[in-house]
């Protein structure tokens, strides 16, 4: 058998790119399973390095630590989709890496998503690319206002975006994802519609080496200053509405060719359509209810896609409300703590500051009662 569909076996090591605390709470799900974990990033003392077997902190573009990296672990996945492709490209050629970073270039560039998304048949808000300043007046024209102006590249929680309530707005909107520079390259920017949504849901899907796909049923989130807040399972969506958008995280799944975990962003529509936002290939904050009330949860239905092993059906036993804990909510954790519905996951991060990710809760209720 090759590298591609060898089973990993119980004491091997899977490398993880990225060491925040979606590394974290990978590396915790591998060593139940039986694997070491190695991962890499830039930071020290981050919350994966706190748990993991073994860490290599070092730029994403350090040749030599990539080198040393790969010849200690077995197979590679990442936590997060802005890890340079190149960087990507570079350990593919020497070990697994999954998802492959084929994924990671559609994954990073919102052009790229939402012409896949087109490909695949799924429906997105309208948009339009803005490459110049001069681009931004037509692209209005396609969207209309409101209307978010989002560099296509590198962003994520409300990072690299500036709305536009009106055509007025463009100026000061423009200046604010660019500096007041000049962009040196095409496909700078997207310019989206804003939807008059019911709801907000994401789906994630889980792929095999085999083909085997398992998917988590929907959630429904909240988000506040453009971060997550919350996540409510189930999501109060009718069950057609449920199964188109379940549907389509296959599909999406299924078209990249995807081994690991695939998260897709939805909008629900008033009459009930599913529109695509976004997607990341990886373990999504919005599906940290699994690791309470989701039977198999996500982190160790990722280990086992890069590992190798069968992918198993969630089952959930419990209704359950995930909250982030963001910059100072962290300091309120007695009341969770005292809470025997509670189940309360800390990053192990020293510093709580304003849009920071301290921890999250899952809060259970128990079918029946």
């Amino acid at each position: 058998m090759d590298r591609e569909t060898r089973p990993l076996p119980p004491g091997a090591t899977i490398g993880i790119l990225g060491n925040g605390q979606l590394g974290r709470m990978l590396a915790l799900a591998a060593a139940r399973l039986g694997y070491k974990t190695h991962v890499y990033g830039p930071d020290k003392d981050s919350p994966a390095e706190q748990v993991a077997t073994a860490s290599t902190v070092a730029a994403y573009e350090n040749a030599a630590a990539l080198i040393g990296f790969a010849a200690a672990v077995d197979a590679v996945t990442f936590e997060f989709e802005n890890v340079p492709v190149k960087t990507a490209h570079e350990l593919s050629s020497r070990l697994t890496v999954r998802p492959g970073p084929k994924i990671l270039e559609i994954a990073q560039d919102r052009i790229k998503e939402k012409q896949f998304f087109a490909a695949i048949g799924a429906g997105t808000p309208a948009w339009a690319i803005v490459n110049q300043r001069k681009d931004l007046d037509s692209a209005l024209q396609t969207t209309g206002t409101p209307a978010v102006l989002k560099t296509a590249r590198l962003g994520y929680d409300g990072k690299g975006q500036a709305k536009i309530k009106t055509p007025g707005d463009a100026d000061a909107a423009w200046a604010a994802i660019t500096g007041g520079k000049t962009p040196a390259e095409d496909g700078f920017a997207v310019l989206e519609a804003f939807v008059d949504f019911r709801c907000e849901i994401s789906v994630i899907v889980a792929r095999a080496a085999d083909g085997q796909v398992v998917p988590f049923e929907p959630a429904e989130n909240e988000h506040s200053n453009h971060i997550l807040s919350s996540s409510f399972v189930p999501a109060r969506i009718d069950p057609a509405t449920a199964k188109a958008a379940l549907a389509i995280a296959t599909r999406a799944a299924e078209a990249l060719d995807l081994v690991g975990l695939l998260a897709v962003e939805m909008f629900v529509t008033a009459s009930g359509d599913v529109l695509c936002n976004e997607m990341a290939p990886r373990s999504h904050n919005s599906g940290h209810w699994t690791m309470d009330a989701g039977g198999v949860d996500q982190f160790e239905q990722l280990v086992r896609a890069v590992a190798g092993l069968p992918l198993l059906t969630p089952v959930r036993h419990a209704d359950v409300t995930m909250v982030n804990l963001i910059g100072d909510d962290v300091n309120k954790l007695d009341r969770y703590l005292k809470d025997e519905s509670a189940r309360v996951h800390l990053y192990g991060k020293s510093e709580a500051r304003p849009g920071r990710k301290m921890g999250h809760v899952n809060l259970l209720k128990t079918r029946g009662r």
